[in-house]
């Protein structure tokens, strides 16, 4: 069965082939201009022909207004929408049920307390994220190939299944597993050749290893 996967951040047809082949549960793309792996949605749009039904697709956003959703969800057909921004539970709540779609809610971890936060958004997504704090000078909320203490996930009970991201790359993948207790995993910057450019070898060998877990 394996470990529960997703690649995120795909720019390229490669990548999303590497994803796909290899047999990645849901697929994420970025629609955050910061990012270095920001799609416009009719970049988005000629990704998702491309992909098989089966796979999820993730629209990962920040802090999204409604009217810019709209323009990336008229053109882009998504799945679910991941939310890594400062969204509140009635911000993600409000999101899901205007668009009628599952929402993914990513948690900042640093310290055990940061887990408390996660209890607001329980029972108003579908899934929550447990991803690195960013460092001070990141500017922007995720795929800053930073990992938190792993064993901080240990035992934690939530209502909602969850992933673990950041930081995770293919050699580490067996041991964060081990000390998190993660059922679900999510890479992006870790699968990366350079910021932005996904290595397909790499999705590979990250696919790979999840399934062998």
């Amino acid at each position: 069965m394996g470990t529960f996967t997703k690649i995120c951040g795909i720019t390229d047809h490669a990548a999303l082939e590497a994803a796909l082949e290899n047999g990645a549960d849901m697929c994420g793309f970025v629609f955050y201009p910061p990012s270095p792996r920001n799609l416009s949605a009719e970049q988005a749009e000629d990704l998702l022909r491309a992909m098989p039904t089966g796979t999820d697709r993730v629209g990962v956003f920040v802090d999204p207004e409604t009217d810019f959703l709209d323009k990336i969800l008229a053109k882009a057909r998504l799945d679910l929408l991941q939310l890594h921004g400062d969204e509140s539970p009635d911000r993600c709540r409000a999101i899901s049920i205007y668009f009628g779609l599952p929402i993914i809610k990513a948690i900042k971890v640093a310290t055990p307390a940061d887990l408390k936060l996660a209890e607001e958004y329980q029972d108003v997504v579908d899934w929550l994220m447990f991803d690195a704090r960013p460092p001070k000078d990141a500017t922007r909320p995720g795929g800053n190939a930073v990992s938190f203490d792993w064993t901080i996930m240990q035992g934690a009970q939530f209502s909602r299944p969850w992933l673990l991201s950041g930081g995770l790359t293919p050699e580490n993948l067996n041991t964060a597993v081990k000390l998190s207790g993660a059922k679900a995993v999510d890479v992006s910057s870790g699968v990366e050749s350079a910021p932005g450019k996904k290595d397909p070898a790499k999705i590979a060998a990250f696919l790979q290893a999840a399934k062998r877990l």
